[in-house]
């Protein structure tokens, strides 16, 4: 009489497979939109070729979506739907926030030291990224990113326009100032013409991840304006995962 060895249940080596599959989501949760397959593996101590093997098969069934230049990962459809169906789509939050506005809403991801402008307004181009990235203390987003990190500013810094902070003394007292109102702004810094305001995006335990940023022509969009600061911290809270 022979015996089957077949089981129903979960081999020996699957609860473990399950729970490596979860610490790569939470690690990807952690680090924001754009993280890479290094950097996640490194979060979760995972070794390199599993956590890659890993990553692919959460891509295949839709737990995580690969960014738009294959460099990165990001939360899929149905880790979102796990989270909970009450909390609204980001696309569908920055679609009601661009109706209100006639600036462009821009939203940025913060992987490490890097900034990625993960969700551009299709209505309002982006000029200057490039320099928006590699200078950050000149862009009211990357003020957000050194505010919470203090060890990137490192000087010499840039002049990009006769306006942008190249005093490490007046940088670090405007990051101060950007941590204990949880806003940053620039005019003609980052580009001649246009200003910005940015305010947080967090993830559940409370870290910066990224910036939910209004862009706009200079003397149109004020840099003071309460009313449009309130507006971009409430889309930042719904945004927050």
């Amino acid at each position: 009489m022979s015996v089957s060895t077949r089981r129903d249940g979960p081999t020996g080596h699957e609860p473990r497979a399950v729970q490596k599959a979860l610490a790569l989501l939470e690690a990807v949760a952690r680090l924001g939109p754009g993280a890479t397959a290094k950097q996640i593996a490194a979060q979760t101590g995972t070794p390199p070729a599993t956590a890659y093997r890993l990553l692919n098969l959460l891509v295949a069934d839709g737990y995580l979506v690969r960014i738009e230049d294959l460099s990165g990962f990001a939360l899929g459809r149905r880790t979102r739907e796990l989270a909970g169906a009450a909390a609204p789509e980001p696309d569908h939050v920055l679609a009601e926030l661009r109706d209100q506005l006639r600036f462009g809403i821009h939203l940025a991801s913060f992987a490490g030291s890097r900034i990625r402008i993960v969700d551009k307004d299709p209505d309002h181009e982006l000029g200057g990224e490039k320099v928006l990235v590699s200078h950050p203390h000149a862009s009211a987003i990357g003020k957000l990113l050194m505010a919470d990190h203090p060890e990137l500013v490192a000087a010499p810094l840039r002049r990009v326009t006769p306006f942008t902070i190249t005093s490490p003394v007046a940088l670090a007292e405007e990051l101060r100032q950007v941590s204990r109102a949880a806003v940053a702004t620039e005019v003609n810094e980052c580009r001649l013409g246009r200003s910005a305001l940015a305010v947080p995006v967090r993830a559940a335990d409370g870290a910066v991840v990224g910036a939910l940023a209004a862009i706009g022509r200079t003397g149109r969009l004020a840099v003071d304006d309460r009313e449009l600061v309130e507006l971009l911290t409430a889309s930042a809270r719904q945004l927050r995962r």
